[in-house]
């Protein structure tokens, strides 16, 4: 009876044989499988392999550009010092939900742009040439990891579909520039305060940087005033024209204020015509993000074109967050 049970439990007398009979053309498979694609190399033409590799490799590249990593390089000094002109950087285009293609809808994410983020997002002044050439234009951008820029003005100058700013406000807040300086008012607060002491109060350690001294807004604002009396046909005293005079030399002013200055100036001669009215409101009032946008703003406040001009940006147009500066070698680093 012991013998019954060791041959109905035992390992059946043909059982090795068929894992090796199993496992032998298993290997045969495998071998034959390697030599017809040895073959087939042989007989392909090596223009076509080396085009074959290609379009693979760019294929990867795009994919990986649209849905996880983008290179961009920096085309202007509104960031400076935290992006410098030329600064080739790496931007994280999951983080915030990647375009499903070039210029159309996005994919949803958990995650939405917050105040002193880096974001990257189209720029509200930019003029398409149609969906075919943007396409094509962010391809040859994406594949030659950001070195090639078809999209050219008249002069031969990128143009800037693009833009990378610090997130400076989120939904619900308010904000007033006051001499070149910022001051918020946040969604649900009713007292205003200063941008640079919430930023030490939190521990953000990055330089708003201004390149028009303090000292320089009398004659700006004198500037202002002058403007707005040649605008209505009217000739500007001698002594506002020689206060006014000491701004000619200025490279980065604050154009924001020198407007405020001749709005101001042609409402008090001319009260009754409301566009003026309006329009100098505007530079009292400060600008309002609307839920549902972000507020955008150089880090080189004197140097920058920003949401101070085209407003809040929608966060469906926010394409991804700045992650590391990779070139030029100095610089590397991560983006803070």
């Amino acid at each position: 009876m012991s013998g019954d049970l060791k041959q109905k439990n035992g390992p059946q007398p043909d059982f090795f044989d068929k894992i090796q009979y199993v496992t032998e053309k298993f290997l045969s498979y495998r071998a034959n499988v390697r030599r017809e694609k040895k073959e087939k190399r042989k007989g392909k033409n090596p223009i076509l392999d080396w085009l074959e590799a290609f379009l693979w490799a760019a294929g990867m590249v795009l994919l990986i550009n649209q849905y996880l990593v983008q290179a961009y390089r920096i085309p202007s000094g509104s960031m400076i010092d935290t992006l410098n002109v030329g600064d080739h950087v790496f931007v994280n285009k999951i983080i915030y939900g990647p375009e499903l293609l070039p210029g159309l809808a996005k994919l949803p994410s958990p995650v939405i742009p917050k105040r002193n983020d880096i974001i990257i997002f189209e720029n509200p002044s930019y003029i398409s040439r149609g969906p075919v050439f943007d396409i094509a234009q962010r391809i040859i951008y994406m594949l030659t990891l950001s070195l090639v820029d078809i999209d050219k003005d008249e002069s031969g100058d990128p143009r800037v579909h693009f833009l990378i700013k610090r997130a400076a406000g989120q939904g619900g807040d308010r904000f007033i520039m006051e001499n070149g300086e910022m001051t918020v008012r946040f969604a649900g607060e009713d007292r205003w305060t200063s941008e640079r002491d919430y930023n030490a109060l939190r521990g953000w350690n990055h330089n708003i940087s201004r390149l028009m001294a303090a000292d320089k807004y009398p004659a700006l604002l004198a500037a202002g005033t002058a403007a707005g009396w040649s605008d209505m046909g009217l000739q500007p005293s001698e002594n506002l024209i020689s206060r006014a005079s000491q701004i000619e030399n200025l490279h980065y002013p604050d154009f924001l204020a020198h407007e405020k200055a001749r709005l101001e100036t042609i409402r008090k001669v001319m009260p009754h015509e409301n566009r003026y009215t309006m329009l100098y409101a505007r530079h009292c009032l400060g600008w309002y993000v609307p839920e549902g946008r972000i507020f955008p703003m150089g880090d080189s406040r004197d140097n920058s074109r920003d949401g101070r001009y085209f407003g809040p940006v929608k966060l469906s147009k926010v394409l991804g967050k700045g992650m590391i500066i990779y070139w030029p070698l100095r610089r590397i680093g991560p983006i803070i």
